[in-house]
């Protein structure tokens, strides 16, 4: 893919106060975040890169893979909370709509089971 293709509609406009928070986020990562992003960092995962804390449109992405259009989405237990879940699946289906499939993980899946995460993301690089 050429450096030019890869690139268009990587941010999808994403205002620079979503870059900030963006920035903000990966330096409070989550003990779920620190435990996963060395396994998907520098192309470790099938050759796929992902990228974490991405700005996207109006929105912030755990982990994305551009190449593949997959965001993976890690879940504290504020996400159990309905107005969350709510908001997570109006979140996930905008970002169906970019042709962007998303998947969750709670942050306890991770924590217990790194390897699993990582085949159940694998399935979906292709």
């Amino acid at each position: 893919m050429e450096e030019k293709d890869y690139k268009k509609n990587l941010h999808q406009n994403a205002k620079a106060f979503i870059f900030s928070n963006a920035g903000d986020l990966r330096r409070r990562e989550t003990e779920a975040e620190k435990k996963l992003w060395p396994f998907l960092r520098n192309r470790k995962l099938l050759n796929r890169k992902f990228r974490r804390q991405h700005a996207f449109a109006d929105y912030i992405l755990d982990f994305y893979c551009h190449e593949c259009k997959l965001v993976v989405e890690l879940d504290g237990a504020i996400h159990d909370t309905v107005t969350n879940r709510q908001y997570d699946e109006a979140r996930t289906l905008v970002l169906n709509e970019y042709n962007i499939t998303v998947i969750r993980f709670t942050n306890k899946e991770v924590m217990n089971n790194v390897e699993k995460v990582l085949e159940k993301i694998s399935e979906f690089l292709g």
